[in-house]
């Protein structure tokens, strides 16, 4: 890229979901979030989905769609229940306040601890 050509700058709302404009982006972002959290457990604690399943009575298949980011047939309640049978220092904070309008739409997703 030549020093002449100008580069757009662009920032994000802080959920890519509502950027790509996704239908139901807050909670598409809720449960990436959860599954990265329960993706990490399972990646600092060396468990295959195997071992978690054993573990937590859930099944390995079940990591297995978590771990390959196929999420369609988790309810975010379901996947908070993952976590908690996987790690109980875990908390899931939801912050609820108005939307902020503007060109793009704004709000503070939900954050896992």
């Amino acid at each position: 890229m030549s020093e002449k050509e100008k580069v757009e700058l662009v920032r994000g709302s802080g959920n890519v979901y509502r950027d790509f404009d996704v239908a139901s982006a807050d909670v598409h972002q809720a449960k990436a979030k959860l599954a990265g959290r329960i993706i990490g457990i399972l990646d600092d604690e060396g468990l295959s989905v195997r071992q978690a399943a054993k573990d937590t009575g859930f099944a390995a298949a079940d990591f297995s769609r978590i771990r390959n980011a196929d999420l369609g047939r988790f309810t975010i309640d379901r996947m908070i229940r993952i976590l908690a049978q996987l790690d109980v220092e875990s908390e899931v904070c939801i912050d609820v306040r108005p939307r902020v309008h503007s060109d793009k739409e704004q709000t503070t997703p939900a954050s896992v601890r």
